[in-house]
């Protein structure tokens, strides 16, 4: 019998499942500070955090997902972050999340999709290719903090 993936938006009860992935993905962040961003998040509707249980259990995964708007090219969405628990991957959740987010942004109106990808996420350049994205570039990133 296949698993049943089912795909939904966060809540704040997700905080706790939600962080525990944040730190696979190598942005640890603990319950409180990630339910805030979540309500930070929804408050400001500045995108979607989607989650994603297999038959009804607990989160074995989350999407997050962004509106970008800018003047060097028309309104586009970003996928701002995608994990699937270690111990669940390879069962197409990667794949029922991305489709989600992909549905996310057509029901809005956008037509272009963007996906940033650390250099050293061999495999999840590979995902990306499967499900039909091509590579554009390769870029630096640049921060400054208490700006």
């Amino acid at each position: 019998m296949t698993a049943s993936i089912h795909i939904r938006t966060a809540t704040v009860a997700d905080a706790q499942a939600l962080a525990r992935l944040s730190d696979q993905l190598g942005y640890p962040a603990d319950a409180h500070t990630i339910a805030r961003r979540l309500h930070e998040i929804q408050s400001h509707r500045a995108g979607a955090v989607l989650v994603a249980e297999i038959d009804g259990a607990s989160v074995v995964g989350w999407a997050e997902v962004s509106a970008q708007f800018h003047l060097v090219h028309d309104g586009r969405v970003e996928l701002a972050g995608l994990v699937v628990d270690e111990h669940a991957r390879g069962a197409g959740i990667g794949t029922a999340l991305l489709h989600a987010v992909e549905a996310w942004a057509r029901d809005r109106g956008y037509a272009e999709l963007v996906v940033r990808s650390n250099v050293v996420r061999e495999r999840a350049h590979r995902f990306y290719l499967r499900e039909g994205y091509a590579e554009k570039k390769r870029q630096a990133v640049f921060v400054k903090s208490k700006v």
